[in-house]
């Protein structure tokens, strides 16, 4: 989901980054509210680059990462992951790939907006007390499939608006590479949280993640 710093020009750069902070602005009173959700930040974070870090391919105009995204929004929570996504991707441009931090708005939006769509849909229901929702395969299948989505329809706005020619084929490419990749985190995000449910109510669990709001069967 990387764009290759260059293909987008600094106008429209500055313009993702204004865009990329009014986002994360909006969620800053949920860590006023909630200063527990700074420390959740953080561990988003954490969580998010050692994935994205773990594995990286560059396919046509953009990068497969593991991200795991439906793994740190149900672990974390929405505010956690939102802000975790951004705090992860500056982090890695200071320590692994410096030339990231040109597009940092470009690609925290990539990430933003589609966890909003996703937690807006189905996200939120998983963690509504009394809601019908219950922590499934299926459930976390769907999530992923609705964030990857978004995710490939971000790659192909910011690629529409580059200086290049838009190359369908090429984004049909990418995104087509990505299906298994979806595939994988979905799993992934299964096994992990029904690991942890055993112990969501004890410790450091039920302190600094959401798995003790979320529903399951």
């Amino acid at each position: 989901m990387h764009i290759e710093p260059g293909i987008i020009d600094p106008l429209r750069v500055a313009a993702a980054n204004a865009a990329a902070l009014a986002v994360v602005a909006t969620q800053l009173p949920a860590l006023v509210r909630a200063p527990l959700n700074i420390v959740k930040t953080g561990l988003a974070a954490v969580v998010f680059s050692v994935l994205m870090q773990s594995w990286h391919l560059a396919v046509g105009p953009s990068e497969l990462h593991l991200i795991g995204a439906t793994t740190v929004y149900l672990l974390f929570g929405f505010t956690p992951a939102m802000l975790g996504f951004a705090l992860g991707l500056l982090l890695q441009g200071f320590f692994f790939e410096p030339q990231d931090l040109l597009h940092l708005g470009v690609n925290s939006l990539s990430l933003m907006l589609p966890l909003v769509a996703v937690h807006e849909t189905f996200g939120k229901r998983l963690f509504a007390a009394n809601a019908a929702d219950r922590f499934s395969f299926a459930r976390v299948l769907r999530i992923d499939a609705v964030y990857y989505a978004g995710v490939s329809a971000m790659v192909a706005f910011w690629l529409m608006i580059s200086n290049d020619s838009f190359a369908l084929v090429d984004w049909g490419r990418w995104a087509l590479a990505y299906m298994p990749v979806f595939g994988l985190e979905a799993l992934i995000t299964f096994t992990t949280v029904t690991i942890m449910k055993t112990w969501r109510n004890s410790g450091a669990l039920a302190r600094f993640t959401e798995l003790g709001r979320l529903n399951f069967a």
